[in-house]
């Protein structure tokens, strides 16, 4: 059973998606709690699996280099645990959301070249339980807020 998260956790993540890596002493300072507080809270928030990682943020210049896509998916919904396993395997696909109408899922890709994304697309539609596929190309980032 997953327990709500109260204001500090909830601050803790914040000032982690901003910069993951400040140090302890410094998340401590801006939580306004004691360091053992916000080193107990961290590992308390990966332990319950709450954070599940930490990852690099790169400037809009260096991310925006190559393609970036929205692939919308129709599945069978019987092979939606196997279509999801196998498109998380593919490493140019960097969010995988589940959504409602025609298309059951939106995959978000990045390559390096509109043939690699042809290519991915192509891997996509071979799924096993995978129905039909419906892409677009983005061309930029308009308005862009950390989730």
């Amino acid at each position: 059973m997953i327990t709500p998260l109260d204001p500090l956790d909830r601050q803790l993540i914040e000032l982690l998606k901003v910069n993951a890596r400040l140090p302890m002493v410094k998340l401590a300072k801006a939580l306004g709690c004691a360091r053992s507080t916000a080193q107990l809270r961290l590992k308390a928030l990966e332990d319950a699996g709450v954070i599940t990682g930490y990852t690099v943020g790169v400037t809009v210049a260096q991310a925006a280099s190559g393609i970036r896509a929205m692939v919308l998916i129709s599945i069978e919904s019987k092979n939606e645990h196997d279509v999801v396993r196998s498109l998380s395997r593919r490493h140019e696909i960097f969010k995988l959301y589940s959504v409602s109408g025609r298309y059951d899922l939106c995959a978000m890709l990045a390559t390096e070249s509109t043939h690699e994304l042809d290519a991915v697309i192509d891997k996509i539609r071979v799924i096993k339980g995978v129905v039909d596929t419906f892409s677009t190309i983005l061309l930029s980032t308009k308005l862009d807020r950390p989730e």
